[in-house]
């Protein structure tokens, strides 16, 4: 075997990486070689994700701690997993899934078991995805009908506003303009105007 590299994630920079940095040293895989992002699982567009792809080579180890670590999309892990696999010729642990060890069972039906458990597991992390996206739908509709406001509280409508308005409409000062003397973005002042 070549190297061992590790790949960790969380979905927010808030998330708590370490346990999953813990299991993976305890493997062990040296601090240099482990990569992480903090970023949706949704696909495979992650800085830190596609810099290790480019070091891990043919005879290389990869870690991780689970397989919804690697990706939360159903078609995308199938096709990381064979693109690391057959393509790059590595082979991939996943330490939750003893049986998705692609180092274990490399006849026929070692390779059968492994799909099987693969495809089984990523569907349900691509599941678990929908799951939090439908229900943090349902917890911002369930807010909403309570009446609590998102986003940023509207400002103020100050009363210099009006006579800064008429001046733009009679053309003689700038929607730019306007908007600094107001302290506010000039699309501010410009949707302050259509209401």
């Amino acid at each position: 075997m070549e190297k061992i590299y590790g790949y960790v994630r969380v979905s927010t920079k808030e998330q708590n990486e370490d346990r999953q940095l813990l299991a993976l040293r305890e493997f062990p895989i040296e601090s240099e070689n482990i990569w992480m992002d903090k970023i949706s699982g949704k696909d495979f567009n992650r800085p830190s994700y596609r810099k290790m792809m480019k070091h891990l080579g043919k005879g290389d180890l990869l870690v991780v701690k689970s397989i919804d670590r690697l990706g939360r999309n159903y078609k995308e892990i199938l096709e990381q997993w064979r693109i690391i696999t057959k393509e790059k010729q590595a082979d991939i642990v996943v330490l939750d899934m003893p049986l998705l060890d692609t180092r274990q069972g490399k006849d026929l039906m070692g390779a059968f078991i492994s799909d099987l458990v693969l495809q089984l597991l990523s569907f349900v992390a691509e599941n678990e995805r929908r799951n939090i996206r439908q229900r943090q739908q349902e917890g911002i509709a369930a807010a909403k009908q309570k009446g609590i406001q998102f986003g940023r509280p509207k400002k103020d409508v100050p009363k210099q506003f009006y006579i800064l308005r008429e001046q733009w409409e009679r053309g003689e000062i700038s929607s730019r303009l306007a908007a600094q003397r107001l302290s506010v973005s000039y699309q501010t002042f410009l949707r302050w105007v259509r209401t």
